[in-house]
């Protein structure tokens, strides 16, 4: 199975009911019947979204979810709770979670839940939280610029638009813009415009009243109305669907907005902060993207290097991950080997910092000894397959930075393809990018016939 989903639950009936709804949907599912034995579970395994009841006794599913954010951010948490505690979990999204659904729940609203926040948990870069309250690493002049944009901008209430390739660390900026900001007391709500279905997306932003289409059972909040007197991060927002984008430019100009079947607008005061890996301004030239919302986007915009641009740092974030698993993997890797490191520090790193992180991981992870080797890190040069053919030396840098990365992407994607037997959605999960994005590469990478 390709996604694992913890289920915690205090009954029985639930836990059997949610289990079999979830696998016949094609996912592996495991079961706690209570947050401790929740926490127990991910601390021995990976799940890529929890699925907890909102009130058990000894751990509930507040304690459940604090101890997710802290330990396992990224990792998606959604409640289930009853009609009369709906404030609660309204109040819990606030502090993290992705999601809630009430109980009697309705099966296809679960199954859309879960679709949003495995889309959403494939594309998250863990955050890289350094020690000392250190957010954001790196000793290059394009990162110490940053960090003094960052200071600039975050305590005013302006409008951010950060850019940057997929795996570069766009929450982490806007997140550190948040905790930065006068509104740090604020929930800060994140959205990946990527991973909600088209025809969902107003009643994600917007919310809902009772009653205003099949399957609406009670009333609920959108993000806009979550993250009052705080943050919205609207991750993707090139993804963002053409008539959409003209119902959060107006939400911006006006600071309302209109839940789906309501009867009055609701004033709502939020700082908005978006993020896009794609040309928002080829977006605008090709008709794509609207000109008047980009612009009421783009008042300040942060632009996040590829890592192969501040390679100076990979030493520093390699340091910070050895730290990182070492902790979560009760593990002693003291070391990188200086031939490892050179490795490291050579390859083109088309994911960036996820893919950097994902590759520490794994070799803390099935390392023998207190030292990581070359042989340690398979795919990069000496260390294992590399798909790139070595026969570009008679390139300049950036052209053979260019064809490196260009070579390692159409061969991930076509391989991914094949795992997933030309599945276009699945591939876009485990690639981490959208639907959309990834048939664009398809095209440009001449894969769509084979």
């Amino acid at each position: 199975m390709d996604r694992r989903i913890l289920i915690v639950d205090d009954e029985p009936s639930i836990r059997k009911v949610l289990s079999a709804h979830l696998r016949k949907a094609g996912y592996d599912v495991q079961a706690a019947e209570d947050g401790a034995a929740g926490i127990a579970a991910m601390q021995e395994d990976l799940f890529h979204a929890v699925v907890t009841d909102l009130k058990m006794p000894v751990v509930d599913g507040l304690e459940l979810l604090t101890w997710a954010t802290e330990n396992q951010p990224g990792l998606p948490v959604i409640l289930i709770t009853a009609h009369g505690t709906v404030d609660t979990a309204v109040e819990a999204i606030k502090r993290g979670a992705f999601d809630y659904i009430t109980k009697p729940f309705d099966k296809d609203e679960l199954h859309a839940v879960i679709a949003k926040a495995i889309a959403t948990e494939a594309r998250n870069a863990r955050r890289l939280t350094g020690d000392a309250g250190q957010a954001i690493i790196g000793r290059t002049p394009a990162m110490r610029e940053l960090a003094q944009l960052i200071a600039k901008v975050a305590p005013s209430p302006t409008t951010v638009l950060i850019t940057g390739e997929s795996g570069t660390g766009k929450e982490l900026v806007a997140r550190e813009l948040h905790e930065k900001s006068e509104r740090r007391e604020g929930p800060f709500i994140q959205i990946n415009c990527g991973a909600i279905p088209e025809n969902l997306f107003e009643s994600e932003l917007f919310g809902y009243e009772k009653g205003a289409f099949t399957g609406a059972v009670a009333s609920k909040p959108g993000r806009f109305e979550l993250a009052n007197g705080g943050t919205l991060f609207l991750d993707e927002v090139g993804e963002l669907p053409r008539d959409m984008q003209v119902k959060i430019l107006r939400a911006l100009q006006e600071r309302s907005i209109d839940r789906v079947g309501g009867l009055r607008p609701i004033e709502v005061d939020v700082r908005v902060i978006a993020a896009t890996n794609v040309d928002l301004q080829k977006a605008v030239f090709d008709g794509d993207f609207r000109e008047d919302l980009y612009y009421r986007l783009n008042v300040v915009p942060v632009h996040l290097p590829p890592l192969r641009e501040r390679v100076d740092d990979i030493p520093l974030l390699v340091e910070h991950f050895l730290r990182k698993f070492n902790g979560r993997l009760n593990k002693q890797v003291a070391r990188v080997a200086p031939d490892a490191l050179a490795a490291l520090l050579e390859h083109a790193w088309p994911g960036n910092i996820r893919e950097l992180e994902n590759l520490m991981e794994r070799s803390v992870l099935l390392s023998d000894g207190d030292t990581i080797g070359l042989k340690d890190l398979p795919g990069l040069r000496g260390g294992g397959a590399d798909p790139v053919a070595d026969d570009l030396e008679e390139l300049g840098l950036k052209e053979y930075v260019r064809v490196h990365t260009t070579k390692l992407e159409r061969a991930r994607i076509r391989r991914v393809l094949e795992v997933v037997d030309g599945n276009v959605t699945r591939a876009a999960q485990r690639l981490g990018i959208s639907r959309k994005s990834l048939q664009t590469k398809m095209k440009d990478y001449g894969l769509r016939d084979e």
